[in-house]
């Protein structure tokens, strides 16, 4: 029998729908980061590694991916929360969760992919993830997306 291992999430966005977490035994790395401009590329390296050991970084693109929006959310982390950061990876049945919680309680919102210097962060997490989400937990939030990794025809596409 499978166990789930923490709480049942909800996210604010219904369309997203809660996630459970992966089971038991599942591949899985947290790893919490200091608010500096290195801590970005040093959580980006760690996800390639991570991916590498578990022998996801042959996957088509799903740690270049994962590399960039990991990326991505650890900058947002830095810019606005200013604080301390914890990146999650969980993979399990097909699916890498990766996952950055600060110490900022608002949720980030899609910005069009203007001209600006800025602001088009999860405009790329919307549209290269197969699934994201945000939820606030304690002082701040969790923000969330998720690649398919099981190399089929469709997987990690978003769904209609």
């Amino acid at each position: 029998m499978l166990q789930l291992s923490g709480p049942h999430l909800p996210d604010p966005d219904a369309r997203y729908g809660p996630f459970p977490q992966p089971p038991l035994g599942a591949g899985h790395l947290s790893v919490e980061f200091a608010p500096e401009p290195s801590a970005v590329r040093e959580a980006r390296a760690q996800v390639r590694r991570q991916l590498e050991g578990w022998g996801l970084a042959e996957r088509g693109e799903v740690a270049d991916v994962a590399e960039l929006l990991v990326g991505e959310l650890a900058t947002n982390a830095l810019v606005h929360a200013e604080s301390r950061f914890r990146l999650t990876l969980f993979a399990a049945h097909g699916v890498l969760r990766c996952e950055v919680a600060d110490g900022e309680r608002r949720v980030p919102r899609v910005l069009e992919a203007g001209t600006g210097e800025s602001g088009r962060g999860m405009f790329l997490v919307d549209a290269l993830a197969q699934r994201w989400g945000c939820h606030r937990d304690g002082p701040g939030k969790t923000v969330w997306f998720e690649l398919g990794t099981c190399g089929s025809d469709g997987c990690g596409r978003r769904q209609p």
